[in-house]
């Protein structure tokens, strides 16, 4: 029975083209994702070939290995070599001045005269009383010649009076007299010779006396106890001065032939600091002139508040050009216990493995090398641990720099620049 005699039509069976196209754009999109896939894995193998295969191109520098003297650069202060205050050692009047501030003297000059007629008469009186004690002794001589010649005749008439009183011509009692003068006139001649021992002590005595005096009366002349110039003067003509060394004094002197300057070592330094050692002074005021100088003594032990060596510098000044109290520059050449090796600061490398640079080994590899700092310059970097010196370090390494890459060594422009600066 068809469909017709129901009333009813029968839709025709579907087509198969758009299920065909479908699976074609299935199929379509399926393989350009597989081919994608395909090029980004090949892309990713690409890079990663050249990664492993890439050698970068960085800069190396020549390390230095030195032992030349460390240059220590401290403020200081000039000293005058030695300088006085003059007193007086004479009790009078300034009767006559001869510098004023800023005179140049030498040893022995006059600078200035005491009047002192107090001590001239002291003197004088002085002397006048030693004639008097040296005419003492010349008597205390005389009765010892006298006393001698009394003894003489003693001893005569004793023998004589002995002998007539044994033969029966004298008696017995004057006998014993005669024995008695020869031990009293004995007992005068002692005196008389302890007599001249007394006056020669008072000559002794007298003589210190005016030896003192004539000492005292020679400081009448103030002369100068070195070359050197005259800082400040205390007096003028006519001034009372005193002897016993108070108050101001007449004068100061400095030498300022030679200058020392004090300076404060740091402790790491002070092992190598000793008298020799050579320095080098330079004064801000005075620019592109530096003097020189060396270490003459320390005080060995260093300050307990600071860790410092009190240190001394002598600096020879024989033309005056510096003079005590300037602020200077005093830059020591301390010798080295040790070889040290120097690199630019850009070549280290801080991490979690501690400080590091890169070293280009001469088979064209990196070798990371842990080092240890010693000073740092600013610019450039001491090693004393790490490094020989006959090594290039990298600068700037990356950090994916791996240990043992192979890499291309490029000088760079700046070589040895900051490391020849950094020693001097």
């Amino acid at each position: 029975m068809k469909a017709q005699d129901h009333g009813q039509e029968i839709p025709p069976p579907p087509r198969k083209s758009p299920f065909v196209l479908a699976g074609i754009g299935a199929l379509a999109l399926l393989a350009w994702g597989g081919y994608g896939h395909w090029r980004m894995q090949g892309a990713a193998a690409e890079t990663q070939r050249k990664m492993r295969d890439f050698v970068p191109s960085l800069r190396t520098v020549a390390v230095e290995r030195t032992t030349a003297p460390v240059d220590l650069t401290l403020p200081g202060e000039t000293q005058a070599f030695a300088r006085a205050a003059i007193f007086a050692r004479a009790t009078g009047y300034i009767a006559e001045r001869r510098v004023d501030i800023g005179s140049r003297v030498k040893a022995g000059d006059v600078l200035l005269r005491i009047a002192a007629p107090d001590l001239d008469q002291q003197l004088a009186q002085a002397q006048a009383q030693l004639g008097q004690m040296e005419a003492q002794l010349l008597q205390a001589k005389a009765m010892v010649d006298q006393a001698k010649a009394n003894v003489g005749l003693a001893n005569v008439t004793n023998t004589r009076t002995s002998t007539l009183a044994t033969q029966g011509w004298a008696s017995r009692q004057t006998a014993d007299n005669s024995q008695a003068g020869v031990l009293s006139q004995t007992a005068n001649l002692a005196s008389a010779e302890a007599g001249v021992k007394v006056a020669e002590a008072n000559i002794k005595a007298q003589a210190a006396t005016v030896d003192r005096l004539k000492a005292l009366a020679g400081f009448k002349d103030v002369t100068a106890p070195f070359d050197g110039v005259v800082t400040t003067r205390g007096v003028d003509i006519g001034d009372l001065v005193k002897a016993d060394g108070s108050g101001t004094p007449l004068l100061s002197m400095d030498r300022d032939d030679v200058l020392r300057i004090v300076v404060n070592v740091p402790q790491y330094a002070a092992t190598g600091v000793e008298p020799g050692v050579p320095a080098t002074l330079s004064v801000p005021q005075m620019p592109g002139r530096s003097f020189a100088g060396q270490v003459e003594r320390s005080s060995v032990a260093l300050l307990t508040a600071s860790r410092t060596l009190s240190t001394q510098v002598d600096v020879p000044n024989p033309d005056g050009a510096l003079r005590a109290g300037l602020y200077v520059y005093v830059t020591l050449k301390i010798p080295r216990p040790q070889p040290v090796v120097t690199v630019p600061a850009e070549a280290l490398v801080f991490n979690q493995k501690g400080t590091q640079v890169a070293v280009a080994r001469e088979d064209g590899r990196a070798e990371w090398r842990p080092v240890h700092v010693k000073r740092d310059f600013g610019r450039s970097i001491e090693l004393d641990t790490g490094l020989s010196g006959d090594e290039r370090v990298v600068l700037g390494p990356p950090a994916d720099l791996r240990d043992g890459q192979r890499i291309e060594r490029r000088p760079d422009p700046q070589d040895g620049k900051a490391v020849h600066a950094a020693s001097r």
